[in-house]
């Protein structure tokens, strides 16, 4: 079977679980949905069939896995959001289709992804604008204490989601330049001169400023550890990786004494995740994961059934709030239970472990440290939202990658999903 023949058989039982998913949602809530949304189902398919026609004209060789996961993984959200609210599934369904039409035109225009290299310190200077624009008066729009969202008319979105990719390009870019500098260290410790690390630092650090500023701590965390984890791989180096956690531990010491908002984090995490009690003087704010666990603890083993767990009150609106974004892993759980829950973290595995192996077989720099971040973006993102809807660490208002509600979130994904193949698609030809 063709690369091409066995990504269509894998869509069509994506296609045929979705169905089944929005059948389910259907039969649990006739007086709330309605027959012709089960529409969403084959549009869904015939999206996603259209971008595999794409790949067969343009990424011939490209992986045949990639496509399928994320299609699933976009499934399982437009799934939920579905039964959450019919209308912000609509909603979903159209920034899908955005996101698919910036997958193709990456696929089909951008002829060589290599060439994003020569354009890297512009890529990252574009970065840390994007990064500022949250905190630009009149544009900037802050929710649940971050400033995150700019909004021009009527359209709002997250331009985070699309610096995270441009800052995966600059590091890919500049550390394969400065590799070898990189790993040759000198001095006691073995590390470099401060002047190879300049522009890498200037960029880096600039943006973290900047996500400090706007209190995106789930941003914060996800870029620290990109640039970290590129570090590493670029330069096989353990001194790099001490010194990376010695100032991230130093950071958030100081983070935690001077601004309220990682305080306020903390606390919940440590008190209120586990006490549930109104006495915990942070119990407001720690509603949300208070009622994350209580949802994740009601799904049990094999779950509720999709449309039957205890998610919404009898007006409609969510025990927990931001449901369909920050919490929509919590939401899984309950009605999908453990089993679906760990079903959904070994998606992002294979997700993983499809990216590392392209960048295992890419034969330049450039291709494998660019398919090392841009999967280590998917994979630490996922990482960093779960384990702060479960408790396991401070919670940070990030969302599941091309699962939760958000427009500049799917856009972007897909962005990283047609590198990814364009990568494997090199890779696949030089090595068949």
């Amino acid at each position: 079977m063709t690369l091409r023949n066995r990504e269509l058989v894998n869509l069509l039982l994506v296609g045929l679980l979705t169905a089944a998913g929005f059948t389910a949602v259907y039969i649990a809530r006739q007086d709330v949905v309605s027959a012709g949304s089960l529409s969403y189902a084959a549009f869904f398919i015939a999206i996603f069939v259209a971008a595999h026609v794409i790949l067969r004209f343009a990424l011939p060789n490209a992986d045949p896995f990639l496509l399928p996961l994320g299609g699933l993984l976009t499934a399982v959200g437009l799934t939920m959001i579905y039964r959450i609210d019919p209308d912000l599934a609509l909603r979903q369904g159209l920034w899908v289709v955005v996101g698919l039409a910036v997958f193709a035109l990456l696929v089909v225009f951008v002829r060589d992804y290599r060439t994003l290299d020569r354009y890297k310190y512009v890529l990252g200077l574009t970065a840390i604008f994007l990064l500022m624009l949250p905190a630009i008066p009149h544009f900037g729009r802050t929710i649940n204490g971050a400033n995150l969202w700019v909004g021009v008319g009527g359209i709002v979105f997250q331009p985070g989601e699309f610096a995270k990719v441009l800052l995966v390009v600059f590091l890919a870019g500049y550390l394969r330049d400065n590799r070898e500098m990189l790993s040759m260290g000198a001095g006691r410790f073995g590390m470099p001169s401060l002047k190879h690390f300049g522009p890498l630092l200037v960029i880096w650090g600039g943006a973290m400023l900047v996500l400090f500023q706007t209190n995106d701590l789930g941003g914060g965390l996800l870029y620290f550890s990109i640039f970290l984890s590129m570090l590493w791989v670029a330069t096989a180096r353990w001194p790099y990786v001490a010194v990376g956690l010695g100032l991230f531990a130093a950071g958030a010491y100081a983070l935690y004494h001077v601004t309220p908002h990682v305080r306020e984090r903390v606390s919940i995490w440590l008190d209120c995740s586990w006490t549930f009690s109104s006495a915990c003087p942070v119990y407001d704010q720690g509603y949300q994961l208070a009622q994350s666990i209580f949802a994740i603890s009601g799904g049990g083993f094999f779950g509720q059934g999709l449309g039957r767990g205890v998610l919404l009150t009898a007006d409609g609106q969510t025990y927990i709030p931001f449901l369909e974004t920050d919490f929509i892993y919590a939401g899984i759980t309950q009605e999908l239970g453990l089993a679906g829950a760990a079903g959904l973290v070994l998606l992002y595995i294979v997700f993983c472990y499809r990216g590392f192996k392209i960048a295992l077989q890419a034969s330049d720099g450039f291709s494998k440290l660019l398919a090392v971040g841009l999967t280590a973006a998917i994979g630490i993102q996922a990482f960093i939202i779960m384990g702060g809807v479960s408790g396991l660490i401070p919670l940070t208002g990030i969302t599941l990658p091309f699962v939760s509600y958000g427009g500049s979130s799917i856009v972007a994904n897909f962005g990283i999903l047609a590198l990814l193949l364009m990568i494997s698609d090199r890779v696949n030809r030089e090595t068949s």
